[in-house]
């Protein structure tokens, strides 16, 4: 698995490439904890369009920086979903907890708008 960040404008994009599984989570956890916590980051946004699969360990990173962000007051966001992770997240009910988009366009301009309705 491969992570690396790059900003655009307010927000910044995660970009992780390969599956998110309990081997490998602690460094998706630290990256998302890392922008939102130490960085103060105002928006995060995860790329997971090259990721393929996510067990139960990678989802709950995902929910740990969705909740830290709002306990930190910045916004946080999904995009590129592949039918795997979508259905994962359908699964455990979590699709509509997420601000989940489709394209990294959307979940910018999703961000500049405070009556955002994210793409389910």
């Amino acid at each position: 698995m491969d992570i690396s960040t790059r900003k655009v404008g307010a927000a910044t994009i995660v970009d992780v490439v390969g599956d998110i599984t309990l081997y490998n989570s602690p460094q998706v956890r630290k990256v998302l904890l890392d922008l939102i916590k130490d960085k103060k980051t105002p928006r995060v946004i995860v790329n997971l369009e090259r990721v393929k699969y996510i067990d139960s360990a990678g989802v709950a990173s995902l929910v740990e920086g969705l909740k830290v962000s709002r306990d930190q007051k910045s916004s946080f966001a999904l995009f590129g979903l592949s039918r795997t992770a979508r259905e994962v997240l359908e699964l455990t009910r979590l699709i509509k907890v997420f601000e989940v988009y489709n394209t990294e366009e959307e979940a910018l301009a999703g961000g500049a708008k405070t009556d955002a309705s994210p793409a389910r």
